[in-house]
């Protein structure tokens, strides 16, 4: 669900079913867009992409479309906000190549460490063509002004420029003297604090040519400070109370130390400029020095570490260094402006980067096993790499994506396993990180006690069960030489039906009848209750259990669900009909969208009702009204409100024809343990329902929300 509502998505009935492949494409597309060559996707759309603020996915892990209609009125928020629902494919695993779980085959090189110089580490020199740090600046040694931004690789990357919609107020720095390659070089950081006016810078450091800190200061934002993110910018409370400097302070400090023909480097520097409101002409940005394919960007953690052999913003201290940063995104270009383009690409850093995050996945597993299993897997030999995962392609912000949960990002950008962080605890780290990262992945758990085998199959009994009533009635009573047929077609007028039985056990007949999809039997209790049938006044009801008592509610909360807006049941069709013939007979009721004509999943064959989804839910009112009033080729039609979207009558479809597990065998103990384990997993459904609702309340206007059911398997 898109706050401003630009994603549409134009699936209707069986069309509502769709691969992961096809999500995966959305989540691409909206996340990097038509700039980074990401492909559109083909079943939906998303308007003017480049305005997204950002993408967050959250996973309610080991819950799927069981869970979600188990516990569909507790799930209130979800219901209410999210319009958009598809039922997934299954695959192996839609997760790994979201946050990359699992492997793929070994490289043909092994690399010996992140700083080694084996000789295996170097490509061939026949292969250094087609590193992209060769094909974009050569093979031969260049002097710096060959590797500042031209005015449209700044225009591309969000650099304040002259002229620039929302530039016109920023500072400019007046650096307007021709560059030559002995123009002196700057480095420069900025750490910001999030504020009521969003991310305000509130730390600025500057370094020389040699390294030395010329600028190390606090600055006071105009907004009050709603969240002082101290794990990334360092700064407290208690550091910001003393603080005068005001922003204008630091631009009109900047402009005089600045010489005329300085060239500023740093790290994703756009956004520093962006945060200091200030226009400079001539920078080197060492994310996009540092070339890589697709788009993709190097961290500068890594690269320190990589190329120059330092640790930087190390786990232990609190917060970023800026003055670390500035100085070292200068050392980086310097040492690429004196080394040239060859040796920085024999460096080969993509795979020190694989190697890195080898090491590092290989460091979590061997320390969550017992030592014994640790050793034989050295033994064994060096474990796959890491399949290639979404979150790579994710570095063209410059800034690294959000992942909380199961799977975490420490400050180098390489993951992390994390069990044990409750979902109290990653709600709270969500709240404050989110609204700052433009691609985020949240994952919240189900304790263990929740998905053990017998409660999932208890929950999928129960729910088969309910839906079975949902879709049966009993009618009656009839006379004892009723006319079994007449009453067939009668109620076969509201629906297509499953099966009908006669009840002999009561005193008089009454027949049972067992339809295929929810509006059927609602539109028979609706329009049959009291009516003459086989001339007998009759009564028409669902089953009375203890799983029903709340059937009016649950049938209310889905005739009002945002999915079923302007949608409604047609039923009592010739099943001769044909699309084709439905979309004539249909076209003169205004507004008509779309038209779905159910088929029967074992045989293929249409049945005697539609679904017709309107722009409008006005036209979708007056369209029942039109219908409920007239007679279509001498067959009198019946319609209502719809009730189950196009996936729930697939899966009830599923359930129908599945051979579930048959209740009653369980012992007393069994049941009760079953029931006790089942409120304990309504009230976290209730919570995870109220953590969605925090999140997506903090979430920026034109921020694209996927929750995702995953499942078990």
């Amino acid at each position: 669900q898109e706050k401003s509502s630009r994603l549409s998505a134009a699936l209707f009935g069986e069309d509502c079913e769709i691969s992961h492949d096809q999500l995966y494409e959305l989540l691409k597309y909206a996340a990097l867009g038509r700039c980074h060559k990401a492909t559109k996707p083909r079943w939906c759309r998303i308007y003017h992409q480049s305005h997204l603020a950002g993408v967050v996915v959250i996973v309610l892990c080991e819950m799927s479309q069981l869970h979600f209609y188990k516990f569909y009125l507790q799930f209130k928020h979800l219901r209410k906000v999210f319009r958009h629902r598809f039922t997934l494919t299954p695959s192996a695993n839609f997760l790994a190549s979201l946050c990359g779980e699992g492997g793929n085959p070994k490289p043909q090189n092994n690399a010996q460490g992140l700083t080694s110089s084996s000789s295996e580490c170097v490509p061939k020199t026949s292969d250094l063509q087609y590193d992209p740090i060769i094909q974009k600046y050569g093979e031969k040694k260049q002097g710096l002004t060959s590797y500042t931004l031209t005015l449209e690789e700044q225009r591309k990357n969000d650099y304040p420029m002259k002229g620039s919609p929302g530039c016109k107020d920023y500072v400019y720095t007046e650096c307007d003297e021709p560059r030559t390659d002995s123009s002196p070089l700057f480095g420069l950081d900025c750490e910001m604090c999030l504020t009521a006016r969003g991310n305000e810078v509130t730390r600025v450091s500057l370094v020389d040519a040699q390294g030395q800190c010329l600028m190390n200061e606090l600055v006071k934002p105009k907004s009050t400070i709603w969240n002082y993110r101290t794990r990334y910018s360092g700064i407290t409370k208690q550091m910001m109370l003393p603080v005068k400097t005001r922003l204008p302070d630091i631009q009109t400090r900047l402009k005089k130390m600045l010489p005329r023909d300085a060239v500023l480097v740093g790290h994703s520097l756009n956004g520093d400029l962006q945060a200091l409101q200030m226009i400079h002409p001539s920078v080197i940005d060492t994310s996009l020095l540092f070339a890589r394919n697709e788009g993709r960007r190097f961290k500068l953690k890594f690269l320190a570490k990589a190329v120059l052999g330092k640790e930087i913003q190390s786990e232990e201290t609190l917060g970023h260094d800026p003055a670390e940063d500035a100085r070292a995104a200068l050392e980086l270009a310097q040492f690429f402006i004196e080394q040239g383009p060859a040796k920085v690409a024999e460096l080969n850093l993509e795979m020190l980067l694989t190697t890195d995050k080898l090491a590092e996945t290989s460091q979590n597993k061997a320390a969550s096993q017992p030592q014994g299993c640790s050793i034989q897997k050295q033994l064994n030999g060096t474990p796959d790499l890491p399949k290639p995962c979404f979150l790579d392609c994710l570095q063209v912000t410059g800034q690294k994506p959000l992942l909380l949960g199961r799977q975490e990002l420490d400050s180098s950008g390489l993951q992390r396993s994390n069990t044990s962080t409750p979902n109290k605890q990653i709600l709270q780290r969500a709240l404050e990180d989110v609204p700052l990262s433009t691609f985020s992945i949240i994952q919240f758990t189900l304790g263990p006690e929740y998905v053990a085998s017998h409660l999932l199959a208890g929950l999928c009994e129960k729910v088969r069960r309910k839906l079975t009533d949902m879709l049966t009635i009993y009618a009656g009573p009839f006379e004892e030489s009723f006319c079994l047929k007449s009453v067939k077609k009668e109620f076969r007028r509201c629906g297509p039906i499953q099966c009908l039985t006669v009840v002999t056990e009561t005193n008089q007949p009454y027949v049972c009848v067992q339809y295929e999809v929810l509006e059927a039997a609602q539109l028979a209790v609706e329009s049959l209750n009291g009516a003459e049938v086989a001339g007998s006044c009759i009564k028409v009801q669902r089953p009375v259990t203890a799983a029903m008592l709340d059937c009016d509610v649950l049938i209310k909360e889905l005739e009002l669900d945002v999915e079923n807006e302007g949608v409604i049941y047609v039923a009592g069709l010739k099943k001769s009909l044909t699309e084709t013939d439905l979309q004539e007979e249909f076209s003169q009721l205004k507004d008509l969208e779309t038209l779905f004509l159910p088929k029967d999943l074992q045989t293929g064959k249409h049945r005697n009702c539609c679904f017709l989804k309107f722009q409008k839910s006005q036209s979708a009112v007056d369209a029942l009204e039109v219908i409920n009033g007239r007679n279509v080729k001498g067959s009198k039609l019946r319609s209502r409100n719809a009730l189950a979207s196009g996936h729930l009558w697939r899966w009830i479809q599923q359930m129908n024809h599945s051979n579930g597990k048959q209740g009653g065998n369980g012992s007393y103990e069994t049941r009760e343990q079953l029931s006790d384990c089942e409120q304990g997993l309504r009230r976290e459904v209730k919570k995870l329902d109220r953590h969605i609702k925090k999140i997506y309340r903090r979430l920026q206007n034109n921020t694209l929300c996927v929750v995702l059911f995953p499942g078990l398997n």
